[in-house]
């Protein structure tokens, strides 16, 4: 059974930084694309940043670049996702997901975690 646990979320003032981690079971992580994704309160899930299986390939959303930083430790089966700078448009619920391809559409991606909560004050 794959299982994807994210953690690191809390409340943080503008300008200020948290990393969350998401740790996965169940699959050889290895293998697969990781990605983060967040949802608003009355917005559509989207897209944040992702990272493939080797490394190699990053993407990120026009509205995190330069701000959040995406990595992987396999041997530990974490990823994680490292934001500076946040502003009052990061506060979302923030969502790990596993994907067998780098360009999958947020429907493709097959497992995802709970989420935890960000919330960022002005």
């Amino acid at each position: 059974q794959v299982q994807l646990a994210e953690s690191g979320g809390g409340l943080v003032q503008a300008g200020g930084s948290l990393r969350l981690s998401c740790v996965g079971s169940g699959r050889t992580f290895s293998w697969y694309v990781m990605g983060w994704f967040r949802q608003a309160p009355g917005k559509e899930r989207e897209f944040v940043a992702a990272i493939s299986g080797s490394g190699r390939r990053i993407a990120y959303a026009d509205s995190v670049k330069g701000r959040f930083t995406i990595s992987r430790d396999d041997a530990k089966n974490t990823v994680y996702l490292q934001m500076n700078g946040l502003n009052f448009a990061d506060t979302a619920v923030y969502y790990c997901a596993t994907s067998p391809r780098f360009e999958s559409t947020i429907r493709q991606y097959d497992y995802w975690g709970q989420g935890t909560q960000v919330t960022v004050s002005s």
